[in-house]
């Protein structure tokens, strides 16, 4: 694991695979950026629809809280969405400079499919932390088992994402990975994903890491 996370990083330095992760953290705030707009305007024509006195004040401040709120619940959705967008290139720029024997044997499934299962995989989201909601409300009490509970929930969902890009080109004989390595990058990712500034970045790593325990053979002994 830890190889693989410091060879995620080496990546970085790979121009294909900074020039991806520009694009991804540009859409991922983009997205943001125009909910708040979006916010910003409904809050407005609310304040009209009721007759509120209000000189832009409000409207932008409940935006902006509004905004914050969707980042923190959505962030995860959006930047993993973004990302599935640009899995393939993300892939092919790892498995070039590291295997290229594997790179060679995988299949490109194309923009369609990768747009499909980002789909697939924000449903998953939605639908699996709706499911665990009256878990989350009822361990409010505990101080941090909301916070535990959330974080394995949307570990095995990152790590099953992670894992399908890859099955996606490699197939399942090639490209699973065993349950424990799975939970072990889907939690690594997932609490990325809740410190920000380093939360941008974690998209691109996890993936990257991703290839790097699968074709090292870390997630497969």
């Amino acid at each position: 694991m830890i190889q693989a996370l410091m060879l995620s990083f080496q990546s970085l330095t790979d121009r294909r695979v900074a020039l991806l992760l520009a694009k991804v953290i540009a859409l991922t705030l983009g997205t943001f950026v125009l909910l708040g707009i979006g916010l910003w305007y409904g809050m407005s024509a609310l304040f009209v629809w009721f007759n509120l006195t209000d000189d832009g004040t409000w409207s932008v401040l409940l935006s902006v809280a509004l905004s914050l709120l969707s980042a923190i619940l959505l962030f995860r959705v959006v930047a993993v969405a973004m990302t599935w967008i640009f899995a393939d290139d993300i892939i092919d720029a790892v498995e070039d400079r590291h295997y290229p024997q594997h790179a060679d044997m995988g299949k490109r499934p194309g923009l369609a499919t990768g747009m499909q299962m980002a789909v697939r995989s924000v449903v998953r989201v939605i639908l699996y932390n709706l499911l665990a909601l009256p878990i989350y409300v009822a361990l409010l009490f505990t101080g941090i088992g909301t916070a535990i509970a959330f974080l394995l929930v949307n570990a095995l969902l990152l790590g099953r994402d992670l894992e399908d890009m890859l099955i996606a080109r490699h197939g399942k004989d090639h490209g699973a990975i065993r349950k424990l390595p799975r939970l072990l990058l889907g939690l690594l990712g997932t609490a990325g994903m809740m410190v920000p500034i380093l939360n941008l970045f974690v998209p691109v790593l996890a993936t990257a890491m991703a290839v790097h325990m699968v074709h090292s053979g870390i997630a497969r002994l």
